[in-house]
C-alpha cells in the first residue's frame, strides 16, 4: 500500500518495530499492530512489567548498599573527630547525580512539548477532514434542494403553460424526470452522511486526553525539579531535616519515574508497530466503524493512480452541462470529492503522530532513564552525606538560656585578670 505524501517511516520506527515481542508465556508475538488481540496486549504489558522489574532491582540495590554502609562500617576510634575518608566524594557524587537529573528534566520538557505538538497536528488534521466532509454534505444538500425547487416551481409552471402543446408537455416532463434522476445521483455523493463516526468527536477526545497527559508530565517534571533544587540547598546549608525530607521525596519520584518509563516504552513500541504500516489498520478500523465500502476508503486513504475514483460513475461535469444550476456548487463539489484534500489530512495526522509524537516519547523515555539513575544515585549518597554534617551546638540556637549560662560563667572564671594599661584609669567595683 502506498504511503501518504510526505510521510515515510523513520529510522526510530524501523528500529523499535524490529524489537522482539513476547507474551506472558514468553512465546514470540508478531510485531504487526493488533491492539484487539490478547497476545499483543500481553506483549505491551510485558514491556511495562520490565520497568516494574527495574524499579524492584533499583530498590533492592539501594537497600543493600545502605545496609552495607550502615552495618559494615569500621568502628571509629574513641575521641576521633575527623570525618571518615571519602566524605567529600560522597557529597560531590550526590551533587553530580542531581545535576544530571536537572539535565534530564530539560530533556523531559522538550519531549513533552514535541509529543504535544504531534498530537495537536493529529487533532488539526481530524478537524480539517471533518470540515471537508461537512462541506460535501452541505453542498449536496443545497444543490438537491435547488433542483427540487426548480422541479416544483419552474417545471410545473411550464407544464401549465404548455398544456395545449402535447410535445412541449412531454419535453417538460422529460426534464422533470431528468432533474429527479440528477438529484438522486447527487444524494449518493454525500457518502459521509449518517455515518456514526465523527472526526470532530475523535479530535475532541484526543485533545482531552492529551491535555491531562501534558499536565501530568509538567507536574512530574516540576516535582523532580523542586526535589533536586531543595536537595542541593540542603547539602549547601548542611540542613539534616531538609535532606531527610528530600530523600523521602526522591524515593517517591523514583517510583514515578520508573512508572512513566514503563508507560512510555510500551506506547513507543505500540506506536512504532502502527507507524510501520498504518494503512491496513486504519482502513479496517474505519470500515468497521463507518460501514463504508472499501472502494471509497481505498480511494481516499491511498489516493494513487491505480485506484479509480468511485464517483466517476456519477458524471458531475456532464450533469453541470445538462442542468445549469448551482454552477459554483458543482465546481466546489468536484474539487472536494477528489482524494487530494482528505489524503493530505491523513498524511498530516500520520506525520504528527509518527514523527513528532514518537520523537517526543523517546525524549521522555530518556528523561525517565536519566531521572531514575540520578535519583537512585542520590538515594545511595544522601544518607552518607547527612551523616557527615557537623552536629549543631544547641547553645548557639538558645542564647540566653540556662543551658548556656554555666559555659558563660566558666569562661569568665577561666579568663585571666584584666590588667590596666599605662595611663588608663580603672573604675573601682
Amino acid at each position: 500500500m502506498g504511503a501518504p505524501p510526505g510521510y515515510r517511516p523513520s529510522a526510530w520506527v524501523h528500529l523499535l518495530h524490529q524489537l522482539p515481542r513476547a507474551d506472558f508465556q514468553l512465546r514470540p508475538v508478531s510485531s504487526s499492530f493488533a491492539p484487539q488481540e490478547q497476545e499483543y496486549q500481553q506483549a505491551l504489558l510485558l514491556v511495562v512489567a520490565l520497568a516494574g522489574l527495574g524499579l524492584g532491582l533499583s530498590l533492592i540495590l539501594i537497600a543493600a548498599y545502605l545496609i552495607r554502609v550502615c552495618c559494615c562500617r569500621p568502628p571509629e576510634p574513641p575521641g576521633s573527630k575527623s570525618p571518615p575518608p571519602g566524605g567529600g566524594c560522597v557529597t560531590w557524587s550526590c551533587i553530580a547525580a542531581l545535576l544530571v537529573g536537572c539535565a534530564g528534566i530539560g530533556i523531559g520538557f522538550y519531549g513533552n512539548s514535541e509529543t504535544s505538538d504531534g498530537v495537536s497536528q493529529l487533532s488539526s488534521a481530524l478537524l480539517h477532514a471533518n470540515h471537508t466532509l461537512s462541506t460535501i454534505d452541505h453542498l449536496v444538500l443545497e444543490t438537491v434542494e435547488r433542483l427540487g425547487e426548480a422541479v416544483r416551481t419552474e417545471l410545473t409552471t411550464l407544464e401549465e403553460v404548455f398544456t395545449q402543446r402535447t410535445e412541449l408537455v412531454a419535453a417538460t416532463r422529460g426534464a422533470r424526470r431528468q432533474a429527479e434522476a440528477v438529484a438522486q445521483q447527487l444524494q449518493g455523493l454525500a457518502f459521509w452522511q449518517g455515518v456514526p463516526l465523527s472526526p470532530i468527536q475523535v479530535a475532541e477526545d484526543v485533545s482531552f486526553v492529551e491535555e491531562y497527559r501534558w499536565l501530568a508530565y509538567v507536574l512530574l517534571l516540576l516535582l523532580e525539579l523542586l526535589v533536586c533544587l531543595f536537595t542541593l540547598l540542603g547539602l549547601a546549608k548542611q540542613s539534616k531535616w531538609l535532606v531527610i525530607v528530600m530523600t523521602v521525596m526522591s524515593l517517591v519520584v523514583l517510583v514515578l519515574s520508573w512508572g512513566s518509563l514503563g508507560l512510555e516504552a510500551a506506547t513507543a513500541v505500540g506506536l512504532s508497530d502502527f507507524c510501520s504500516s498504518p494503512d491496513t489498520y486504519v482502513l479496517n478500523l474505519t470500515q468497521e466503524e463507518t460501514g463504508l465500502g472499501s472502494d471509497i476508503l481505498n480511494y481516499y486513504f491511498l489516493c494513487n493512480q491505480a485506484i479509480s475514483n468511485p464517483f466517476q460513475q456519477k458524471p458531475l461535469l456532464s450533469l453541470e452541462e445538462t442542468l445549469n444550476v448551482s454552477e459554483g456548487n458543482f465546481h466546489q463539489l468536484v474539487a472536494l470529492l477528489h482524494c487530494r484534500s482528505l489524503h493530505k489530512d491523513y498524511g498530516t495526522a500520520l506525520r504528527g503522530l509518527c514523527e513528532d509524537a514518537l520523537e517526543g516519547l523517546l525524549f521522555l523515555l530518556l528523561f525517565s532513564l536519566l531521572s531514575a539513575g540520578a535519583l537512585a544515585t542520590a538515594l545511595c549518597s544522601l544518607p552518607r552525606a547527612w551523616a557527615l554534617f557537623p552536629p549543631r551546638n544547641p547553645s548557639a540556637l538558645c542564647s540566653g538560656s540556662r543551658l548556656s549560662e554555666p559555659r558563660f560563667h566558666a569562661r569568665l572564671e577561666a579568663a585571666p585578670p584584666l590588667r590596666s594599661l599605662p595611663g588608663c584609669w580603672r573604675r573601682p567595683h
